[in-house]
This record gives C-alpha cells, structure tokens and sequence, in this order.
C-alpha cells in the first residue's frame, strides 16, 4: 500500500509540474460563428480542496454567464466518440471524470480525450453506487486503482490531472480527507440535467438550461455514455452561445502554469443580479394625496361639479394663472351638508321583519322614515311596513303579528316555528291509490 500511495503521490506531482500540450489548444479553422473557450482557468487543489455548490460551500470562482462543462462515466464509444465530436465543431474544452475499468477497456478513447486539449480527471476504478457504505480501505482500493487505470490508458502519468468526483457523488469525510492529504481536488457540480434518469434528449436539454438560467454560471455534469446527452450536446451549445454564455476550461496549476489570480469572495456562489424595475420620483409630501369624500359628490353624487378644487403645492403655483383660479374659486359652490336634516329625513335602522318571509334576516335593511313617523316606527302598522315592500311573489306571506314582535329578539338557537319562503317545507305525502290525480314529488 505504502508502495502504491507512493507512485499515486509522484505521479499527481509530475501531472501538476508538467501539465498537458493540448489543453489549450486553438480552435482548428478558425470558425468565427462557434461557440469556443473563452477562457482557462488555473487551480490549485491544494488551496481549495472541494468545489461544487451542491454539496461544499465553494464552487469554481466563474464570473456571470460562465459556464464549465463536465462528463462522467465515460468511456464508451459510440457516444463518447459523438460528444467529443461535437465539442470539436465548436472548439469547446471540457473535462472527463473516467471509470477506470472503462478506461481499461477503451484505452484509444482516453487518449482522444486528452490528444484533443480536454482535462481527464478520475471518478474510480468501478464506480460502486454504494461508496459512501464502502470502509475507508476500499474507498482508497477504488480511488487509486482507478488513477492507475486511466494512466495506464493514458500511457503518461503527467496526462491525469489531480480532480476526483465520488460515483453518484456519494461524499465521505473521511475519503475526503484522504484525498485532500494526496493534494486531490474534489468535484461535485452546481447543477446536473438529470441525463441518467433515462429522459428525452429534450428534456436533458431543458433542465440543463432552465438550471443553469437559474444559477447564472457553474459547474454543469453531464454522462457522455448516454444517448440522450449525445444528441441534444450540439443545440446545447447553440443555446449557449445563443444565450450569451462562455466556456471555461479548469486544468491543474504547476511552476510553468501559475495558478489564476482570484479573491476568497471569487470562490462563493451568489445569485445572479437581475435588473431592478426604474424607480419613479415623486415629490415629497408630509401626507398622501387622498381624495375626499366630496371630491366624488358625496351626499349627492349625481349633482356633483365636473371639477373639484384641489390646493396647489407652493412650487407649482407659478404655472398657473392666478385670475384664472380665483375666477374658478369663486364660481364653485359650497359643499353641501353631509345629513340634509333640513329635509325632514331621518336615517333609520330597520331590523328584519317575520312578515317579510326571511326569519333569518338578510341583515339590517335602511329605509327613509320621515320624522312625522318617527314616533309610530316600533309600533307602526302591518299596512305600513307591506307599503313599502315592492310587489313580490312572497306578498302572500304577510300575515298581520302583534306590534311587539317586531322588536328584534336576542339570537337564539332554537329554530323559528314559522316556515321560510325561502325554504319551503316539504311534508311526506300518501298518494291514495283511488285518486285519479294523486300528485307525485
């Protein structure tokens, strides 16, 4: 074991010292219309170990609308091959986390991968969908027989660079203390598109976009051994370049490849800023300009003026002319009085009434009761309170009742005797089977 950790350790030392020739390669032709890699982004595992807002605090310090592209699973032609064509019509770089028992298997596939400038990093030897229940022994069995896999495949040790991603991205503490001691960068995402569930290629395609509109920038994982991801990989990247997104490639930091300048704060995810809606300026007031209640022609609403005074602020009162307003002022007519006692009206509650049908009440009804009848309201006859009913089919209802009855009663919850019009009371009938015309219900 010793043996094998001391290999691994120089081998990731020699990857980070010299690096690969064909990571920043240019794009061949010189396509002006393709998408492209904006940028490359130097790291240094050994000052953040563990990346990848899904699970970790810091995630790749990317400025807004830039976006890193990963794939996991791989090897497996033909959609390996597929994807790496269509990142090669577009000149994007990406990185590839292999298994390493696909990597055994399609060693020409692996070293396409990297002969073509992409980052290959390892995601174990088998990749066991139950890791995190894996002691920590062969947790370390799986990471280091898969670096020796992928290397092996690649025929140079310096190739693999020092990144790691948990199958399933099933995290262990302690594994990742193992792997931060071996100065192993951990990769986790900032968003996936669920391309493993066996979704559509249309699907795959959605959720990568409405995540990453969502997000802003990040880390987007993706499996190039599936089918879906292969066919919606191409409008992927017109949508991004449609959209206003950049590429950037991660690759390892070394003495001839400084690691790239950032602040601590870089390192930190934060919503994308949205445009704020225009702020409108209004002039101070010590209170809201609310209308008045006579300002709608109240208590005559049909008789008000088709303009109402309102007072004019002090700063504004140079542009108008002040004969004008005075001549306006003074045609205006006063308010009327908010209760007209004047014209022998009085506003009076009305409590329901039985003989109107509703023993329930429909709530408090207001009639005009003029002042000569004041003192007849408790009392007033039962021709009185009909008369000022509208004719109704419930007019049959009215039965003459003691004048005490129409004093409104305290609630009760013992149902009234009378029926309701609104209800009526059905009762059960025998049709005599003699009768000729029995009614039926």
């Amino acid at each position: 074991m010793d043996v094998a950790m001391r290999s691994l350790a120089a081998s990731l030392v020699m990857a980070t010292l010299m690096g690969t020739s064909a990571l920043a390669a240019e794009c061949p032709g010189g396509r002006p219309d393709a998408l492209g890699t904006e940028r490359v982004l130097v790291v240094a595992p050994k000052e953040h170990a563990r990346i990848g807002t899904m699970q970790y605090p810091e995630t790749l310090p990317l400025a807004d609308k830039e976006v890193v592209l990963s794939f996991d699973d791989g090897p497996l032609p033909p959609y390996t091959d597929r994807v790496l064509e269509t990142l090669a019509a577009e000149c994007v770089k990406a990185t590839f986390f292999m298994v390493g028992r696909q990597a055994h298997a399609y060693p020409a596939t692996v070293r396409r991968v990297y002969n073509e400038g992409h980052t290959v990093a390892s995601h174990s030897q088998n990749h066991p969908r139950i890791f995190t229940r894996l002691t920590l022994a062969g947790a370390q069995q799986e990471v280091e027989q898969g670096i020796q896999s992928i290397t092996g495949a690649l025929g140079d040790a310096r190739a693999l660079g020092p990144f790691f991603r948990f199958p399933g991205l099933g995290r262990s503490r302690a594994v990742e203390a193992y792997l931060a001691s071996h100065s192993i960068m951990v990769w986790s995402a900032d968003f996936v598109a669920d391309d493993w569930t066996h979704i559509s290629a249309q699907q795959v395609l959605h959720r990568a976009l409405q995540r990453l509109e969502e997000k802003g920038k990040g880390v987007l994982l993706l499996h190039d051994i599936q089918p879906a991801t292969a066919l919606m990989l191409p409008r992927l990247l017109r949508e991004l370049k449609a959209r206003g997104y950049r590429i950037v490639q991660v690759v390892p930091a070394g003495p001839d490849r400084p690691r790239t300048v950032t602040e601590p704060e870089n390192w930190v995810m934060h919503k994308p800023v949205k445009p704020a809606w225009p702020t409108v300026l209004t002039a101070e007031s010590s209170k809201p300009n609310a209308p008045s209640v006579q300002s709608f022609g109240w208590p005559h609403p049909f008789r008000s003026p088709l303009a109402v005074p309102t007072p004019i602020p002090s700063d504004m009162a140079s542009l108008f002319d002040s004969q004008i307003l005075a001549r306006l002022a003074a045609a205006e007519p006063e308010n009327e009085p908010m209760l007209p006692m004047s014209a022998g009206l009085w506003m009076q509650p009305v409590q329901p009434v039985p003989s109107f049908g509703l023993p329930s009440g429909l709530g408090e009804l207001t009639v005009a009761l003029s002042t000569e009848e004041l003192a007849d309201e408790l009392v007033a006859p039962e021709e009185t309170l009909a008369s000022m009913v509208a004719a109704s089919p419930w007019s049959t209802h009215l039965k003459p009742r003691p004048a005490a009855a129409k004093m409104r009663a305290a609630p009760t919850s013992v149902r009234p005797a009378h029926p309701s019009p609104l209800r009526p009371k059905f009762v059960a009938h025998t049709p005599d089977p003699n009768a000729r015309d029995a009614p039926s219900y």
